[in-house]
């Protein structure tokens, strides 16, 4: 095939065309840009945000580091978290009693668990999850 040439004023009105359609799309850009920015937030709103944290971060600690009833009709208490690793760390020196009172301290709290609670293993567990016992319906 042979090639079309095209006068130069066809290529000037295309390119004029083209430069055109560019830079009414980078203005509607710009426009776009410049109108959807948020404002800058103000020195009271980072103020603000701090004191929130600072008094969250409080809120936790003090949570973490005090003793506090977490539902005192069921007996449930809040211990500070070293106490509670202590506790934990002489509780667990004889391993056998220490799975005991985990499993009756979940038996207690959890009273749907259980059944699974008094098996031995994980393989024990999945054959009474596969096995239920029989329910009795509340009366």
């Amino acid at each position: 095939m042979k090639e079309q040439e095209h006068p130069a004023w066809q290529v000037a009105i295309f390119a004029t065309g083209f430069a055109g359609i560019f830079l009414i799309l980078a203005g509607l850009v710009w426009i776009m840009y410049h109108y959807t920015q948020p404002p800058p937030p103000d020195t009271e709103y980072w103020a603000q945000r701090t004191r929130n944290l600072a008094e969250l971060n409080a809120q936790n600690n003090e949570q973490l580091q005090s003793y506090g009833w977490l539902d005192a009709n069921r007996g449930q208490a809040r211990l500070p978290i070293a106490r509670a690793m202590e506790l934990t760390l002489q509780e667990w020196q004889n391993p056998a009693a220490g799975r005991s009172n985990l499993l009756a301290r979940l038996a207690k709290w959890a009273p749907t668990v259980p059944a699974l609670a008094a098996t031995n293993g994980p393989a024990a567990a999945t054959n009474a999850a596969a096995n239920p016992p029989a329910v009795t319906p509340p009366k």
